[in-house]
């Protein structure tokens, strides 16, 4: 958060009509300095006469506020206006995509002996997308696994330790499902109480982590049980699905529109964020 604050008597102070005017556009971080609350411009919305912004955190909550005086872009103060109504200029928050201040002038950490380790490829370009830039001023390099049927040997051959953790996401782990008897024989590994973290979503993959109406869709297409799941997928949004050509093509055109962590739901948001916290807070 900005250590800069107004009290309540400074937003409708005269010297505020000064302030540079941004628009209200998807995306935009912005600070309200009343609450502290820091957000993403979700939609705005009209509401009794008024403009009404929703600002999602980087943990999925939302909140909204209605725009004007009294929020911060960047630690500058600023009027929030309908996106049209704004000047042009320069309007790109310092925030990287997960939502966090980005810092300036930052070369990449050394690595850590830690890791993030995903199920597969598609789990670990997302985890880039997202959190690369946070990821690489914590010195924290995420790691494919390909699947997670052996994981118990795979945890054992690291060996976790002090200064040696290790954060696991896993996908669909949900109560009585295969990987969540998995992740329970991973913990008894030597070493993995307190250095080891597997947390999961309930997806069946990671595809479904990301919003679809960020492709604009209201839900995800219903996949028969006896098809691929991502073929299924392709083949319900009308995308080709004939090959591993097309679902890496699909899985592209996907990633594509992936910008922020506005773009995400919150269970995985939630789930990142909690690995990254436990493999860099002493």
């Amino acid at each position: 958060m900005s250590s800069f604050s107004w009290g309540p008597q400074d937003i409708t102070a005269p010297a505020r009509t000064a302030l540079r005017k941004v628009g209200a556009e998807p995306g935009l971080v912005l600070e309200d300095v009343a609450s502290g609350w820091v957000g993403a411009v979700v939609r705005v919305e009209k509401s009794g006469g008024l403009h009404l912004m929703v600002l999602e955190d980087r943990r999925g909550k939302t909140k909204s506020f209605e725009l004007g005086f009294g929020f911060l872009l960047e630690g500058e103060p600023v009027e929030v206006v309908p996106a049209s109504a704004a000047a042009p200029g320069r309007a790109a928050p310092a925030r990287t995509a997960s939502g966090s201040v980005r810092v300036a002038n930052q070369r990449a950490r050394t690595a850590r002996a830690s890791r993030i380790w995903v199920e597969g490829k598609h789990d670990a370009e997302l985890v880039e997308k997202v959190w690369g830039d946070d990821l690489r001023v914590e010195g924290i390099v995420v790691e494919p696994l390909h699947g997670v049927d052996d994981l118990y040997s795979a945890v054992r051959d690291f060996g976790p330790g002090p200064g040696r953790r290790l954060g696991i996401l896993v996908d669909h782990l949900v109560p009585g499902s295969k990987e969540s008897r998995i992740a329970a024989e991973a913990m008894t590994c030597p070493g993995a109480p307190g250095n080891v973290l597997i947390v999961g979503h309930p997806y069946v993959d990671v595809w479904q982590a990301i919003k679809p109406s960020v492709i604009g869709r209201s839900a995800w297409p219903v996949v028969p049980r006896n098809l691929d799941w991502k073929t299924g997928i392709l083949q319900g949004l009308g995308w080709p699905h004939r090959d591993h050509t097309d679902v890496a093509l699909g899985w592209k055109k996907l990633l594509g529109q992936v910008h922020t962590y506005a773009d995400l739901e919150p269970s995985l948001l939630g789930r990142v964020e909690e690995v990254i916290d436990f493999l860099t807070v002493p």
